[in-house]
């Protein structure tokens, strides 16, 4: 037998890494979360009994009432159903009953709505969406079926209801044997009294049971939580790709990036020919100065490089007889505080100034500010 037929699709390697914000975000919204439907039947259990210890009485009252009124009501019945005009409508006396039934019931409708909405809201706080409710065909699909009949988890959820059955048996039959008196004293009792005892033992039971399908809930939502986590951890391959389709992949952005130093550079080494001058390091740095009173009040840098590109930038300036001048701590000074396209800082005014009147002396040029 080939077991990878029931091991899961694991794409991309070995699932090692914890799952990225988006990946927990995306089954949110597909409402895939860490949630234990024990914390709701738990919750449920508990709210019931403890309201029905608090309302039963009250509940009996107009019980016994609603009885009174339909008993009151019966002669009416018994002359319809015989020909005889009736005195009441048997329509009406229906509605009341049930008008009545439910107002008795509406309470724990109530309490269950309430619990069943605040127990979501405990695990997976408030984020509703409708996609659980849309039909897929992976569910139709009888092999997808068949491995989740014969899969680890379906003998982790057969475990969970024997350990939950045994337990609860436990706790139902202990206190029972602790009750057994009560049955030998019902002969001795009035209706009403034996009705009430039965009642007590019944409710108190219940709230028992309640409170360890509670810790059997609170354990089954921790191993919820340990699950989805497992579920959700990712390969590092599907983080690189998850990470290419939300933020590009990097090698295309990588092309694109040196593409577009490439055109800057381009488009800067157009600009060193209309220079007045490339201030020098000689060798590491070389920084074009153009001045035109007319489109800045300051001596603008067009070019600047390092390295190769301030070879490349000298080299263009001796072609277009563009002056180079040395000066090394003032090259340094605008090649790390001023960037391509801006204007040179007050503070380096008189610097460049002294270069440029050196440039306009040695051309035979005047330029005014």
């Amino acid at each position: 037998m080939d077991l990878q037929f029931f091991a899961p699709n694991d794409e991309g390697g070995e699932k090692t890494e914890e799952p990225t914000q988006k990946k927990l975000d995306d089954a949110r919204d597909e409402g895939q979360v860490a949630k234990s439907k024990e914390i709701a039947n738990g919750l449920g259990l508990l709210a019931l009994f403890l309201l029905l210890k608090i309302w039963i009485g009250r509940m009996g009252i107009q019980f016994i009432e609603s009885f009174s009124m339909v008993y009151d009501k019966i002669p009416e019945v018994c002359r319809l159903f015989g020909g005889t005009a009736p005195d009441g409508d048997l329509t009406v006396v229906l509605r009341s009953v049930m008008v009545r039934l439910l107002i008795i019931l509406l309470p724990i409708f109530a309490v269950g709505v309430v619990v069943a909405f605040v127990s979501d809201l405990i695990q997976v706080k408030w984020h509703p969406t409708a996609k659980p409710l849309k039909p897929k065909g992976s569910k139709l699909n009888p092999i997808n079926g068949f491995k989740r009949i014969f899969s680890a988890q379906s003998l982790v959820e057969l475990f969970k209801s024997v350990a939950k059955i045994a337990l609860i048996g436990y706790v139902a039959y202990s206190y029972v044997v602790d009750k057994t008196y009560i049955l030998f004293s019902l002969y001795d009792m009035t209706m009403m009294q034996a009705v009430q005892a039965i009642g007590n033992t019944v409710i108190d039971l219940g709230i028992r049971i309640s409170a360890v399908y509670m810790i059997l809930a609170a354990a089954d939502f921790g191993y919820q939580k340990f699950k989805f986590n497992k579920d959700m951890k990712m390969s590092k391959q599907e983080i690189k790709d998850e990470y290419k389709q939300s933020e590009g992949d990097p090698e295309i952005k990588g092309k694109i990036k040196q593409r577009m130093r490439e055109a800057s550079q381009r488009r800067m080494m157009q600009s060193v020919p209309s220079a007045d001058v490339v201030i020098t390091n000689p060798t590491h740095y070389a920084v074009a100065v153009k001045y035109d009173p007319e489109l800045a009040e300051a001596p603008v840098v067009t070019a600047k490089g390092a390295d190769f590109v301030a070879q490349k930038i000298k080299e263009i300036a001796r072609e277009n007889d563009v002056m180079i001048v040395e000066n090394k701590p003032l090259a340094r000074m605008l090649y790390a505080n001023v960037d391509i396209d801006q204007m040179v800082p007050p503070e380096l005014y008189y610097a460049v100034a002294d270069v440029l009147a050196y440039v306009y002396h040695t051309e035979g040029r005047v330029k005014s500010s």
